[in-house]
């Protein structure tokens, strides 16, 4: 018995690791290693309820169970399916939003990805239970509810407001240049854009005539072709005509620009530039990036409550700056979705703008913002020195951000912000918006907002 309790053979049996040093490598003796192999034509029987894919703690529960507490009824009155009526079943609208809302919480925001993933991924397969879905029905749905899918931001924000989670009193905005789909060579400008859309009207009748011509090679499309070549001219056509429908608000803000720049060099400059819309996205921009580069992109505006750092606000801009008048629209949009009044709106210094100050303290809002440095280096430091020509809302701004207790409130902006921004970018889906327009935009970054309200304070609405 001492002989065979130090054989390699014994441990092995004993399910014991320890070998002696030096003995690693050495070969065993009695045949061909043993090894597990995977055997993929195995025929099994096995009995597994749906609901054992996922554990209990899964965060997938968490938006399920989140989703069955919220009022759906704006997403159902659409619907042509009803008791009586011929034609099949309509997909339950929560099993779409919870696929949405995790799929913003995993990141993903492709209607195609996230069908891909209801096929492969076990949690998006129990949140589907059984029924089928693909990436058109899943796009459709994510842009074509954009009051409803509003409402539903409201809801769970109110819900919050009531719990005492959500105060509202200070609240902090901040603007995320989001990149679109656009592409930077398709911007043109006007003289190329009206060539564009005659050659784009000519080619949608000749298309007509090819198509419906018993003649022509064309007629042997099958009519699911002839369709979608017609559809894809009419829509580049249709394109076009947004794209050229920009040009005159574009125009009336380059001559706004201008005057402002006065009549020296910068003015003569703007004036100079003629505007450049995009062939396939006319709503978006050419913006200055947070990496100093410049692409197609949208100005996504998020408000968020200083003290529980929920999203309480939602916008999406064309503007690439800040300075636009984008201050008082989201402090009324946070009032009427919350039911509460601001006090207090914190923001950086791309925001400021003089007829915001007034607008404000008319309003009875405290305006947090840091002033702009001085172009000239010996006036660099003194930008809230009192000037004789200051109003009353300027004289209030000045005292409030030399105090130190505004410099103390000031510093909740970058820590609710900041980190708000960084989270939807970088783990909820809007590093990069897919959809074309603003308000298919702005319903991306509902959904990515809803995301992040329901990840965050999920036990507190359940409650």
């Amino acid at each position: 018995m001492e002989n065979i309790t130090h054989t390699d053979d014994f441990q092995l049996e004993m399910g014991r690791s320890e070998i002696p040093a030096g003995r690693e490598d050495r070969p065993r003796a009695g045949g061909a290693v043993r090894l597990r192999r995977p055997e993929r034509r195995q025929m099994a029987m096995v009995v597994q309820c749906p609901d054992d894919l996922v554990g209990a703690t899964h965060p997938v529960r968490r938006v399920a169970q989140v989703v069955e507490h919220l009022d759906v009824s704006g997403f159902c009155a659409p619907i042509q399916a009803r008791e009586g009526v011929a034609g099949r079943d309509a997909t339950d609208p929560k099993l779409l939003i919870s696929l949405w809302l995790y799929a913003c919480v995993r990141g993903i925001g492709s209607a195609r990805e996230l069908a891909r993933q209801c096929q492969e991924n076990v949690a998006f397969q129990w949140l589907c239970g059984g029924v089928s879905v693909n990436h058109r029905l899943l796009s459709d749905f994510r842009t074509d509810h954009g009051e409803a899918l509003d409402q539903l931001l409201t809801q769970v924000v109110a819900s919050l407001v009531d719990k005492g989670v959500v105060k509202v009193s200070r609240i902090s905005q901040d603007g995320l240049r989001v990149r679109v789909g656009a592409g930077a060579s398709s911007f043109r400008r006007e003289e190329r854009l009206e060539q564009l859309l005659a050659e784009a009207k000519r080619h949608v009748e000749e298309l007509h005539q090819q198509v419906d011509s018993p003649a022509c090679p064309a007629a042997a499309l099958t009519a699911r072709q002839a369709a979608a070549r017609k559809r894809a001219a009419r829509e580049r056509q249709e394109r076009l005509e947004q794209a050229i429908a920009q040009l005159p608000e574009l125009k009336r803000r380059q001559e706004e620009a201008a005057k402002q720049a006065g009549q020296g060099q910068r003015g003569q400059k703007i004036r100079e530039k003629e505007p450049r819309v995009s062939t396939t996205d006319a709503e978006a921009r050419v913006m200055k990036m947070p990496n100093g580069g410049f692409n197609p992109a949208q100005n996504v505006q998020l408000a968020a409550d200083a003290e529980s750092r929920a999203i309480v606000g939602v916008e999406v801009s064309p503007e690439g700056s800040d300075a636009a008048g984008l201050s008082a629209p989201m402090r009324e949009q946070v009032e009427k979705r919350t039911g509460r009044k601001v006090h207090e709106h914190l923001e950086d210094g791309g925001y400021l703008r003089k007829e915001d100050l007034e607008e404000a303290h008319a309003q009875g809002v405290a305006l947090f913002v840091p002033p702009k440095p001085a172009r000239k280096a010996e006036k660099r430091g003194h930008e809230l020195d009192p000037q004789p020509g200051d109003s009353e809302a300027v004289q209030a701004w000045k005292q409030r951000m030399r105090s130190a207790e505004g410099k103390q409130i000031y510093k909740q902006r970058a820590a609710t912000s900041e980190t708000v921004n960084a989270e939807l970018r970088t783990y909820r889906g809007l590093g990069r918006i897919l959809v074309r327009g603003l308000a298919k935009a702005r319903g991306v970054a509902l959904w990515c907002a809803l995301a992040y309200n329901v990840m965050h304070f999920a036990p507190v609405l359940l409650a």
